[in-house]
């Protein structure tokens, strides 16, 4: 695919609550192409003259707040002419009104073609422009592209530095390069380290590395030895056992790895390696990896590089 062209991928059934937790993580995979199918379901579109990421995010964002049934969501990135709107309309006029249509488009004639489209045409930036023009005293930029442009190089490359330290010492791996890490990230299998550690790394340029606790790890009276000379560092997860069985499954079901037993046990002996040695600790139980992200961030007073 040559930079500009709109990338081309299937409309998303999901659920307004779903959408709001994988917004973030599935914003770059982008739709463009022919209109979905007509259903009884609600038809939202995320559109933008870029990436469509931002669209993307509020929009989960504000559809959560609604117990809405299934929808069908699909995003229009590039969409940064006329003719790239006019193919967009037509095909919203082929879906049942009104289509909610969440836009970060920046162009005037753009705009005002979408909405002509008979959709609920909602401008996620427009609200907020005016009021910010006078408070800053300034017009505010018209280009395309400045919320996920690299502004400041050096953040943007610490974030890329984060996210080459986050594979590199992913799962135990190099654990010699711990000395280096923001955070250590530790817990059994399955309970969502690594998700944990990327999203910190990409959304923040946090150096997150992750350990997983095995029985050895539970013998003896003091932490891992890998760890123990960073526990200062130390993040610990848990999870309801429960939860974590149904994790297992799905990887090796049928496995004394993934039996209720062996679940509670790990979870049990983890949870206790971080009370004896004051680890903190967070529940992932029902918690996506955005609010996590978040938690780790704030009680582990982690700077932020973005």
């Amino acid at each position: 695919m040559a930079d500009g062209d709109p990338p081309d991928t299937s409309p998303t059934v999901t659920s307004a609550a779903a959408g709001a937790g994988s917004a973030a993580a599935g914003a770059a995979s982008a739709a463009a192409g022919a209109a979905p199918a007509a259903t009884g379901a609600r038809h939202v579109y995320f559109v933008s003259d870029h990436t469509g990421v931002t669209a993307e995010v509020l929009g989960h964002s504000l559809l959560a707040r609604f117990d809405e049934e299934a929808l069908v969501t699909s995003t229009r990135p590039f969409v940064d002419s006329l003719e790239r709107a006019d193919a967009l309309v037509a095909e919203l006029r082929q879906l049942p009104q009104p289509v909610v249509v969440f836009s970060t488009v920046t162009d005037a004639a753009i705009k005002q073609r979408i909405a002509d489209s008979g959709c609920l045409h909602l401008d996620l930036f427009q609200p907020f422009i005016h009021q910010l023009e006078t408070a800053l005293g300034r017009p505010a930029a018209t280009r395309v592209g400045t919320a996920h442009s690299i502004r400041n190089l050096t953040r943007y490359q610490a974030r890329i530095d984060a996210v080459e330290f986050s594979l590199a010492t992913d799962d135990g791996s190099n654990v010699r390069r711990y000395g280096q890490a923001d955070v250590i990230m530790v817990g059994v299998s399955r309970v969502g380290k690594s998700p944990t550690c990327l999203y910190l790394a990409m959304q923040y340029g946090v150096r997150a590395a992750n350990f997983p606790l095995a029985d050895d790890d539970f013998e003896g009276s003091g932490l891992p030895e890998a760890i123990g000379p960073h526990r200062a560092k130390l993040f610990g997860l848990t999870i309801a056992p429960r939860r974590l069985h149904e994790l297992r499954q799905r990887r090796r079901p049928g496995t004394t790895y993934a039996t209720p037993e062996r679940c509670e046990y790990e979870v049990a002996q983890a949870e206790r390696l971080y009370r004896r040695h004051n680890v903190p600790f967070l529940d992932v139980t029902s918690v996506s990896v955005e609010e996590l992200a978040s938690l780790v961030l704030q009680r582990a007073n982690l700077a932020r590089h973005r």
